[in-house]
């Protein structure tokens, strides 16, 4: 067993970061002792099944250091006289200075919390995403005298400044990142560009124990039928990143001969104007949004869909997706997937083998791509099966969590489970 770590998050449980909890309970499982630090409350009212197997504890920072200025002060006051607390202030106070918001000023706040109270024996933190956790974790690390680690996405790595993500990975023991375009960007940010590896490129992966393969039912839907549609799938936050808006727009656009519905999983904060949208365009009472939605529902989801489509652009403040977690699941259950050329999705998808990609908010060659797959039952399996190979093939949970397994100074695989062999058999 190794000592314990810190996982710093901006939010847990969540729905929408399935990939987070996956990793916690996958490395949890292999030996590591995990203590979850959230620095805000769950919003969610339901969770995953993987958040009912995790063991870790969960801390919850001030969200908003006016709402508990008690536990804030007594933080200040029994730490201002640590050795790490002039260097952690003068840090924060430079980076104050160039990023002069309330934001910047909770982070520290919540980093004087985390570090009063975190327990002794833990020995080293690790913040998922870039942003606002690995702040407060480079700032505890800081006061607390320990090493630290992250795991980079997406928007955290595409609206902070360069500056910032420089100086973040000069300070950090090692970081990961799960597209080739991310890695590229923070490798060329490291130290002496990368030396020594201290920048991975780590695909978070599908377990594919809860997305078990199973045979496609039912009679191949061409949307002929208007009692029978073309039933479209789509996974994902309403948020502007995400593409709805061209969606919508490319629905709009198909032939008034074929038949279709779809569903929309996920919440976000663009929900209501997308369904002004959906209206304003003559596709209202086509759609139906149901907001974030349990795994179990989701992955029945994926078995009753003909064709998944997530139409993913680079938003204007650069926030853009890494690999869609939703893409793998959907191409782990067979589905056809639609889809955009941004990020690492050309990582995951094939044009013509596995899926089809188009260009990025271009709403008439993403209603060509769907009118010509609906059309195309048989074109639609075949780019199901070769992307349900492709996810077992190098998208396994089980292969991608191997390296940061390495990282957090675990046993391998085969070490692993020659140990437990032998535990077994001593207890015979």
């Amino acid at each position: 067993m190794t000592q314990p770590v810190a996982f710093i998050l901006k939010g847990y449980p969540r729905l929408s970061e399935t990939f987070i909890a996956q990793e916690i309970h996958a490395l949890e499982q292999r030996g590591l002792d995990i203590r979850i630090v959230s620095l805000r409350h769950p919003t969610d009212r339901e969770v995953h099944p993987v958040h009912r197997l995790i063991r870790a504890p969960v801390r919850y920072l001030p969200e908003y250091l006016y709402q508990e200025p008690v536990r804030v002060l007594r933080a200040w006051w029994a730490v201002r006289r640590w050795p790490g607390y002039r260097r952690a202030r003068d840090m924060w106070l430079r980076d104050l200075w160039r990023d002069r918001t309330p934001n910047r000023i909770r982070r520290f706040g919540q980093a004087l919390v985390l570090a009063r109270e975190l327990e002794p024996e833990v020995r080293h933190l690790h913040a998922h995403f870039l942003h606002t956790p690995g702040s407060v974790a480079r700032y505890t690390a800081v006061l607390r005298e320990l090493p630290w680690s992250l795991s980079a996405h997406a928007k955290d790595i595409w609206t902070i400044p360069a500056w910032e993500k420089r100086e973040k990975l000069a300070d950090a023991a090692w970081a990961v990142t799960c597209s080739r375009a991310a890695y590229d960007d923070l490798a060329a940010l490291a130290p002496e560009s990368n030396a020594g590896g201290r920048v991975a490129l780590v695909y978070h992966g599908i377990d594919l124990t809860a997305f078990a393969a199973v045979p496609r039912l039912g009679a191949p839907r061409d949307g002929s039928d208007p009692a029978d549609p073309l039933r479209l799938l789509s996974v994902g936050r309403a948020v502007a990143k995400k593409g709805y808006e061209d969606l919508i727009d490319a629905l709009a656009l198909l032939p008034a001969g074929l038949h279709w519905r779809l569903q929309h999983i996920g919440g976000g904060p663009l929900r209501e104007v997308l369904q002004q949208r959906a209206r304003a365009r003559g596709v209202g009472d086509r759609i139906d949004w149901c907001g974030a939605r349990p795994q179990a529902e989701v992955l029945k989801a994926y078995r009753a869909a003909d064709l998944f489509v997530l139409a993913s652009r680079i938003a204007s403040d650069g926030d853009r997706d890494g690999l869609p977690n939703v893409l793998l699941e959907a191409q782990s259950q067979g589905l056809a997937c639609v889809a955009t050329e941004v990020s690492a999705i050309p990582e995951l998808i094939t044009a013509d083998v596995n899926g089809l990609l188009v260009a990025p908010c271009d709403p008439a060659a993403l209603a060509g791509a769907i009118r010509a797959l609906a059309a195309d039952p048989a074109r639609r399996a075949q780019f199901g099966a070769a992307g349900q190979q492709r996810v077992a093939a190098e998208f396994s949970l089980a292969a991608c969590i191997e390296p940061l397994v390495r990282r957090f100074g675990l046993p391998p695989a085969a070490e692993a489970e020659r140990d437990g062999a032998a535990g077994v058999r001593a207890t015979a």
